[in-house]
């Protein structure tokens, strides 16, 4: 997850000025949203190379969207790299470890590394 809206921190932020209206010209004033705007991506990396990149803009990625976004997208990559010869692993983040994602990884992928091990 990226914040779109990076961290304003005004110890670090400065904007040299003979007034508050031409610091205002110069980006003095700062607009912040009420809610960040955030951005989820996916990305598969290997020893052979780096998959296409996911960026999912609308909402959050739960198990379902993962396995229908994803994991299809992860598997194509892997099988593309190494034929039928790869492990596939991922992080414990929730979507990953949903029982539904860790049938379909069980069931589709050659190798998989279960969120046990």
């Amino acid at each position: 997850m990226f914040d779109i809206d990076r961290v304003y921190n005004s110890q670090n932020d400065r904007i040299w000025a003979v007034d508050r209206s031409e610091a205002d010209i110069k980006g003095g004033t700062r607009q912040k949203r009420k809610f960040s705007q955030k951005i989820m991506v996916w990305l598969g990396v290997c020893s052979k190379g780096v998959s296409p990149l996911m960026i999912f803009e609308n909402g959050t990625v739960d198990h379902d969207r993962y396995i229908k976004e994803v994991l299809p997208i992860a598997l194509k990559f892997g099988n593309d790299m190494f034929g039928n010869d790869w492990t596939f692993q991922q992080d414990g983040a929730r979507p990953h470890t949903h029982a539904k994602s860790q049938e379909w990884c069980a069931k589709h992928f050659p190798s998989f590394i279960d969120k046990d091990h």
